[in-house]
């Protein structure tokens, strides 16, 4: 018998495919409120990012995930600049359960895509007049089950509910 679920593993596994179709920058945005003024205080910069994610399935197991990164910085209590990159790529997915699927375009389609929003956010801020920003590495595992955890209470307050 555990001869037959590890064959029937083996064979799921050998049936999973992951496949980058396409990574490209999909939205980007810069400002600079307060220049030229913001380039004659002494830098000292407060420095915010807030990462988020999204997508959309597409067609014949085809998965769109956008990976959205705001850098705020700002100086003496002013918006000293403001860069956004929407990362985005499309993965294409086959014979993953639904669990797997969800993890893989939560963690691991954006862990692929950050590396090259990095690239974006530093080139805006530093094509703006301003010292690079370069954004430390991001456990999207770690973020991905923490964000599910947070939604498991919610999810399940909905399930009593319903009752």
């Amino acid at each position: 018998m555990a001869e037959e679920t590890k064959s029937e593993n083996s064979q799921q596994e050998a049936s999973q495919n992951l496949a980058i179709q396409k990574i490209y920058t999909k939205d980007v945005s810069f400002e600079s409120p307060n220049s030229p003024f913001g380039f004659q205080d002494e830098w000292k910069p407060e420095i915010s990012v807030d990462l988020n994610t999204d997508g959309q399935t597409l067609e014949n197991n085809h998965y769109e995930v956008i990976l959205k990164v705001t850098v705020t910085a700002t100086n003496n209590n002013k918006t000293v600049f403001l860069a956004e990159a929407h990362q985005a790529g499309v993965f294409h997915l086959t014979g993953f359960s639904e669990e797997q699927r969800n993890f893989i375009l939560g963690s691991y389609c954006p862990g692929t895509l950050f590396p090259y929003a990095r690239e974006v956010i530093s080139s805006l801020v530093t094509d703006g007049g301003y010292p690079p920003v370069i954004l430390a590495p991001v456990n999207f595992e770690a973020l991905y089950h923490e964000h599910q955890q947070q939604n498991k209470p919610a999810d399940a307050d909905a399930a009593q509910q319903t009752h």
